[in-house]
């Protein structure tokens, strides 16, 4: 028995209606070219867009980062990069310094501004694979860091130093040049020692030149032709008398070039200045230098009646060339220089309005208590 399908006939409305009591909302046109997004949607496009301002963001940062990056490096090669580094892990063994060790009355000066002021320019070091430090530039400030460091025990204030880092990996030459072009900027280092930096560049093993007088062409390229015919002058100097000389740093130019004319026609000139340096230990800058412009028949010598006492053996005994120190007052800081002859007091003061008698009285104390 098969089933019958039955069929109707529906009449579906033309237009939309809604129930009885439901009146149909007014629906808002869509701005022309612009489709209706349902709530998912217009999520979805939110958050795109919200993904692509965030990785602007992030490349924004990334590339201020390569910049920040790339100028660190760039100021690290140059050693603009300032750090603070602790005294005791800076050595100086590397470079042969352009500086004697000894009598340097300047260093006194500078160790009272660094206390007063503080250090105006960083000393230069390079980073060792050991985590140490090399001294490139600023053995002077170094030297006074130190010694302000011993006399006061303030490790907090004197135990480290300003110091630009230099990179590892430049060449020895190069080294030698950014510390010597720093000292002839001062214009105070003298030609016997940058006669003795030539000599022992070219006797330091690392180095390729060999020769002082073509280490002079590479270390002072800076100085001009004749400054650089001075230094190549005093190297003989320095070669024959360098170990026997305590004060060569304060050879005039005239009277070192002079000597090393003498030594290299009379070569018995040296053994002379030897002979007369021998057993004089006590002597002092000033009779070094009588016994140089001696052996070089200079007429500039004092005459022996203004001489000051002899010392036994004939040579004159005299105070160091200049003493320097600072004593404080109630009106400051006076700057004291003592010499042969000569005690200068120095203070922001009008001696000049003080009583006569006043100022004749403080001279004689202070001259009594001095012996």
């Amino acid at each position: 028995m098969s089933k019958k399908r039955l069929t109707f006939d529906i009449d579906l409305p033309d237009e939309e209606t809604f129930p009885a009591g439901k009146v149909a909302e007014p629906v808002a046109a869509p701005m022309p070219g612009v489709s209706r997004r349902g709530p998912m949607a217009t999520a979805i496009a939110e958050n795109a867009e919200s993904l692509r301002d965030r990785r602007a963001i992030e490349e924004q940062i990334r590339a201020e980062n390569d910049a920040l990056a790339a100028e660190h490096v760039r100021m690290k090669r140059l050693g603009l990069i300032v750090d603070l580094v602790p005294l005791d892990k800076v050595e100086t063994w590397k470079l042969t310094r352009d500086r004697v060790k000894g009598d340097d009355p300047e260093l006194t000066e500078l160790i009272a501004s660094i206390r007063d002021i503080g250090l105006s320019n960083p000393i230069r070091l390079e980073l060792r694979e050991d985590g140490r430090y090399e001294l490139i530039q600023g053995y002077r400030r170094l030297s006074a860091y130190r010694a302000l460091l011993e006399e006061t025990g303030d490790a907090e204030k004197w135990g480290m130093i300003p110091a630009g880092i230099l990179p590892r990996g430049e060449g020895i030459e190069t080294l030698y040049r950014r510390m010597v072009d720093e000292n002839l900027v001062r214009k105070d280092i003298s030609f016997a020692e940058m006669a003795a930096l030539a000599l022992n560049y070219a006797r330091d093993p690392s180095t390729a030149e060999n020769d002082p007088d073509k280490a002079v062409a590479q270390l002072f390229q800076s100085a001009g032709y004749q400054k650089r015919s001075y230094i190549r002058g005093f190297i003989r100097l320095v070669e024959r008398l360098g170990d026997d000389l305590r004060f060569m740093q304060h050879i005039p130019r005239a009277l070192g070039l002079k000597l090393s004319a003498m030594l290299e026609e009379r070569p018995e000139v040296a053994v002379q200045i030897r002979a007369a340096l021998k057993g004089f230990d006590n002597r002092s800058v000033t009779d070094e230098l009588e016994i140089l412009r001696r052996a070089a028949g200079l007429t500039d010598a004092p005459d022996d009646d203004a001489a000051p006492p002899k010392a036994p053996g004939g040579a004159p005994r005299v105070g160091r060339a200049k003493t320097t120190f600072q004593v404080a007052a109630p009106q400051g800081t006076a700057k004291c220089t003592a010499a042969n002859g000569r005690l200068e007091v120095r203070l922001d003061r009008d001696f000049s309005a003080l009583d006569r008698r006043l100022l004749e009285s403080a001279v004689q104390a202070l001259l009594d208590r001095l012996g």
